[in-house]
């Protein structure tokens, strides 16, 4: 059974930082993706982030490049998301999810794996 857990959210003040963790078990494909996700009430999941575990290459959605960075501890299958200069849109509920195959993107359809959340928000 694949289980994905993040970890690591919190309440921060614009400009903070945070680093969010998902530990990822129970599978053991050659090539996958795992994507970070974030969701505010009444709006439409978006992807943040992703890795590939064959070569760690990385994608970002525009809003955070510069701000995040996602890094892998395959031994440990672990992803990290370390986020600087929080911002209030940043506020979500942030999701982990993991897909099948090495092709880097970030489409929330495509991932088939989803953990269960972990709040940001960030606030004054």
């Amino acid at each position: 059974e694949v289980q994905l857990q993040a970890s690591g959210g919190g309440l921060v003040q614009p400009g903070g930082s945070l680093r969010l963790s998902c530990a990822a078990s129970g599978f053991s494909f050659d090539d996958y993706v795992i994507g970070w996700f974030r969701q505010a009430p009444g709006k439409e999941c978006e992807g943040v982030s992703c890795i590939s575990n064959r070569d760690s290459s990385t994608y970002y959605t525009d809003s955070v490049k510069g701000r995040f960075t996602i890094s892998s501890d395959n031994a440990k299958n672990t992803v990290y998301l370390q986020m600087i200069v929080l911002k209030p849109e940043d506020t979500a509920v942030y999701y982990c999810a993991l897909k099948h195959g090495g092709y880097l993107y970030t489409d929330s359809r495509g991932y088939g794996y989803w953990g269960q959340g972990t709040q940001v928000t960030v606030s004054s």
